[in-house]
C-alpha cells in the first residue's frame, strides 16, 4: 500500500480555516519592515520562534506583525505568496480569513482589493484557487460590524466569499446579539457566514453561533464536543466544523487525550481539517497536518477523504467549483 505521506501529498486538499495573516514568512516581513527602516523583533529566521501563553498574547503578536506590511501591493504580495505556496502541496481550492483590525493601515476597500489582486495573480501562476473571507473582532461595536458588511457589498469582488467573526471569546463574552445584524445582513446579501465559536468559548460560543449568527459553518467547534445533545445537533444538521489539530493542540488542549477529534468524527459530525496559523506552528504544511491527525485520531484513508469532500460540501464557492473539486477527488479516488 501506498506510503500515507505519499496518498497525502497526492490528495486534491481543500482548505477552509487559514488565516492570511499567519501565512507571512520572516523574510517576507523583514523586506518590508527595511522599506520603513524598521526592525522586527527578532532575527526573520526566528521571527515565529514565540511562545503565546494564552491567545490574549498571540493575538497582540499577531498585529504586531500585521504593521510590517506596509502598502496594498506588500498585502497583495502576501495574498499572492500564501496562494502559491497552497498549490504548491495540491490544495485545489482555499478560503483565508483575513481580520480588518489587524490592518489599521488600510481601509476595507484596500485590503478587499488587495487580496483579491494578490489571489487573481496567483491562480493565473498555477496557485490555489483562493477565497476570502473578513473577519470580525469580539471587541467590536455593532456598528462596526455594519459598516464592514455594507463595505463587503459596496466592493464585493469574485474572490470575497464572506463574512467571519474570531477574537478571544473567553475575554470577549458571548457577543452573539451585538453581531446577529451584521450577519443577517450579511446573510440577506448573499454572503457566507462562518464564526469561530467553541475554542476559548464552550459550548454556548457554539450555540450562539448557530442560533444568533445563523453560521453556516463552524470555526473549531471541538468544545461542542463537551455537551452531547449539541453534538447530536451539529451531526443531525450536518453543521461543518473547521477543526485545526496542531493549532488546538498548542493554544487549547494541555492533554492531548483531551482533543475530541476521534469522538467528533465517531458521532458522524462533518469534518474539515485546517492549518489555522501555520507560520506559528513552524511553517505547518496542509499535508502534514492531514498526516498527524490521521495519526492522533487513528483517521482510515477513507475518512480523510471524506473531510475533503466536507469541505467541498462547506465551501462558499459556486457550483461549477465545487463540481470541479468533486471531479478531482473522485478521480483520486480512482488512481
Amino acid at each position: 500500500m501506498e506510503h500515507l505521506t505519499a496518498f497525502l501529498t497526492r490528495m486534491p486538499k481543500v482548505e477552509l480555516h487559514v488565516h492570511l495573516e499567519s501565512t507571512m514568512p520572516g523574510e517576507m516581513l523583514a523586506r518590508f519592515a527595511a522599506r520603513q527602516g524598521r526592525e522586527l523583533p527578532r532575527p526573520a529566521e526566528r521571527l515565529y520562534d514565540c511562545s503565546a501563553e494564552d491567545l490574549s498574547d498571540f493575538l497582540a503578536f499577531l498585529d504586531n506583525i500585521c504593521s510590517f506590511v506596509g502598502t496594498p501591493e506588500e498585502l497583495a504580495e502576501a495574498a499572492e505568496h500564501a496562494a502559491l505556496e497552497s498549490g504548491r502541496e495540491h490544495i485545489l481550492y482555499s478560503e483565508m480569513i483575513l481580520n480588518p483590525t489587524h490592518w489599521p493601515q488600510f481601509t476595507v476597500p484596500e485590503i478587499i482589493a488587495a487580496a483579491t489582486a494578490g489571489f487573481d495573480r496567483a491562480a493565473a501562476r498555477g496557485g490555489a484557487d483562493c477565497r476570502f473571507t473578513l473577519s470580525l473582532s469580539r471587541t467590536q461595536t455593532g456598528a462596526e460590524a455594519m459598516a464592514l458588511v455594507e463595505d463587503m457589498k459596496a466592493h464585493r469582488t469574485h474572490r470575497l466569499a464572506g463574512l467571519s467573526i474570531d477574537g478571544n471569546e473567553a475575554l470577549a463574552g458571548r457577543t452573539g446579539e451585538r453581531f446577529r445584524p451584521a450577519f443577517l445582513a450579511a446573510k440577506a446579501a448573499g454572503f457566507g457566514r462562518t464564526a469561530h465559536a467553541g475554542e476559548s468559548s464552550g459550548p454556548d460560543g457554539v450555540r450562539d453561533a448557530l442560533d444568533l449568527l445563523e453560521a453556516d459553518r463552524l470555526d473549531h467547534g471541538v468544545r461542542a464536543a463537551e455537551d452531547a445533545d449539541l453534538t447530536a445537533r451539529l451531526v443531525r444538521e450536518r453543521v461543518p466544523l473547521n477543526i485545526c489539530l496542531t493549532s488546538n493542540l498548542t493554544l487549547l488542549y494541555r492533554r492531548r487525550e483531551d482533543h475530541p477529534l476521534r469522538r467528533l468524527l465517531d458521532a458522524g459530525a462533518a469534518v474539515t481539517l485546517s492549518r489555522d496559523d501555520p507560520t506559528f506552528l513552524g511553517g505547518l504544511a496542509l499535508t502534514e497536518e492531514l498526516r498527524r491527525a490521521a495519526e492522533f485520531a487513528g483517521m482510515s484513508r477513507e475518512e480523510l477523504l471524506a473531510c475533503q469532500e466536507a469541505a467541498v460540501d462547506a465551501a462558499f464557492c459556486g457550483p461549477e467549483t465545487k463540481a470541479f473539486l468533486r471531479r478531482a477527488l473522485a478521480e483520486f479516488r480512482q488512481s
